[in-house]
């Protein structure tokens, strides 16, 4: 059946009125204006949007919600078509030149088009991520600290702020938490979270619309992330080696860090210890805080599980929790991940949640198997077990407390990973022959030493995953 332009117009018409009181959206009454009501073809309601950067937006908040009122108006609507109007459909993602998306002076179409791209950006933010839910211990406690004062305080003694630690130990939690708090507190200020990798891919699409387009779509990118109040940039340590990546950064950092705005940047390793960084960009970061977030400890694991399992569909018995605290130890996302099985093994299959089909359903993460431990691994295990900072252990420190855990990461390197001794070396700052140096020395030593020789079977263990 064809549709009157007018008819197809005046359905439209509703539908976004209806949007702007259901939803009360400030966005809604710039782009809504912008789209075009094409025609209705074997029941799909073609829309027309004006570019990329809208048509992903209403693709992931809005298209639901267009064609359930649309099939209110008119039961045949099967389906909603996004197509790029014709001008734009050969263009890929277009940052729009702006120098703050509530700067008065803009134009409205520069306005939304900017407000619309950090609008995109923040739909990345998880909502069960915040401090609420944020289980704090002694090996994270610094840094939650330090994240909830550059969240809630508008004027700091440290900036930017850097989080590092290895995989699954609440980083990217924090970093969540960080910009939800500020957008709670602060709803007018522009914070802009992203990962580095996004950075990255965005840097080269805004040079690439450089020489294949008219507009100036590096020096957009550049007004777009250099205009925020707030910059928080996700596992920083995969720009390294980007060399074009890292100067764009480089300024974007400096210009932010003297206009005095907030960056927060998380890592898995120390500025000092990333590789591939330009020197002026770690002694850049250095000058902020910089925050280790340690291994967890048995207690933080426990509590993270209690918190957990009030949000489970059963309930889970107080000796399976203590079971999964114990065994489960290398990173928070994995004792999330054997909880949740657990559960959803009973949930499913049914039968009881108790010791014995715990034990059943995760066999294969808590039965003895070769696993493939990283060097950075060995390190927080080691620096966990020894209360131990990750600068401490690299350093050239050489009183026993330190030395000892060194020597003895360095043997559990040499026993656990397939890597050479100059690979190891490497990897703690030093040459070859120190290393065998170290091996040599806690394999002597484990015969003379009981407690020397527990920790070492007690780490190894956790590391390669066995139950303990």
């Amino acid at each position: 059946m064809d549709y009157p332009q007018e008819t197809i117009k005046n359905q439209w018409d509703a539908i976004c009125s209806k949007i702007q009181q259901e939803q009360g959206d400030r966005f809604a009454v710039r782009w809504l204006s912008k789209i075009i009501p094409d025609k209705i073809e074997n029941n799909q309601v073609c829309l027309l949007v004006p570019s990329p950067c809208i048509h992903e937006l209403v693709k992931q908040n809005y298209a639901d919600q267009i064609l359930s009122l649309w099939r209110e108006q008119n039961a045949e609507v099967g389906g909603l078509n996004l197509k790029l109007a014709p001008a734009q459909a050969e263009l890929p993602l277009r940052v729009t030149p702006t120098l703050k998306p509530k700067t008065a002076a803009l134009s409205q179409t520069t306005l939304s088009e900017s407000e619309l791209m950090f609008n995109q950006l923040q739909s990345l933010l998880d909502p069960t991520h915040t401090f609420d839910t944020f289980v704090v211990g002694p090996s994270n406690q610094f840094a939650c600290a330090a994240a909830r004062k550059i969240a809630e305080e508008e004027t700091i003694s440290f900036n930017p702020l850097y989080l590092h630690g290895s995989v699954g130990l609440g980083k990217t939690h924090l970093m969540h938490a960080i910009a939800w708090r500020m957008k709670e507190l602060y709803p007018d200020k522009t914070v802009l979270y992203l990962s580095s990798e996004q950075f990255f891919h965005r840097f080269i699409q805004a040079m690439r619309l450089d020489k294949t387009t008219r507009f100036e779509s590096t020096e957009s990118f550049r007004d777009l992330f250099r205009s925020v109040d707030v910059l928080m940039i996700d596992d920083i340590q995969f720009i390294c080696g980007k060399k074009a990546t890292q100067e764009e950064f480089f300024h974007t950092f400096n210009t932010l860090i003297s206009r005095g705005k907030k960056i927060i940047l998380s890592a898995d390793s120390s500025p000092q210890d990333l590789q591939g960084i330009e020197d002026r960009l770690k002694t850049r970061i250095a000058q902020g805080l910089v925050v280790d977030i340690h291994p967890t400890s048995y207690e933080l694991r426990l509590g993270i599980l209690q918190e957990k399992v009030t949000s489970m569909p059963l309930p889970v018995p107080d000796d399976v929790l203590d079971f999964l605290a114990r065994n489960v130890t290398s990173n928070i996302r994995e004792l999330e991940g054997a909880l949740k099985r657990v559960v959803a093994h009973a949930d499913l299959i049914g039968g009881p949640i108790n010791l014995s089909t715990t034990r059943n359903v995760l066999k294969d993460i808590l039965n003895v198997r070769e696993k493939q431990v990283s060097i950075t691994e060995i390190q927080y295990a080691v620096c966990a077990h020894y209360q131990l900072s990750l600068v401490d252990l690299k350093s050239t420190r050489r009183e026993r407390r330190i030395a000892r855990p060194r020597q003895l990461a360095m043997y559990l390197s040499k026993t656990l990973t397939p890597l050479s001794l100059p690979d190891i070396g490497v990897q703690f700052g030093r040459d070859h022959t120190t290393v065998i140096h170290a091996v040599r020395t806690i394999e002597d030593l484990l015969c003379r030493d009981k407690q020397l020789a527990a920790d070492a079977d007690l780490l190894s263990r956790r590391l390669k995953g066995e139950a303990v």
